[in-house]
């Protein structure tokens, strides 16, 4: 399922999910690649939220945790980087 809303909280919010991703070396172009094109869907096992996994432009291959708003619409919680 494609998402048309990526929710961000402000990019200068230290507890927001921008900064977040920062953290990780992950970028907002990267999750939205990933919620756009999902190689794999499944369950976070420590959070129970939706997680999808895919490849980026450059070929890095990250999982995405995210909450669905509604039908449309996701909140990235985190993002990290995942062995092939």
């Amino acid at each position: 399922m494609a998402y048309s809303s990526v929710v961000w909280d402000p990019d200068d919010d230290p507890r927001g999910n921008v900064q977040h991703l920062a953290r990780h070396g992950i970028a907002k172009a990267e999750v939205i690649e990933v919620l756009a094109n999902p190689l794999g869907r499944d369950f976070s096992h420590s959070s129970g939220r939706p997680i999808v996994f895919g490849e980026t432009g450059t070929g890095r291959l990250i999982a995405v945790v995210y909450e669905e708003i509604d039908l449309d619409a996701v909140n990235p919680i985190t993002a990290f980087d995942i062995e092939p």
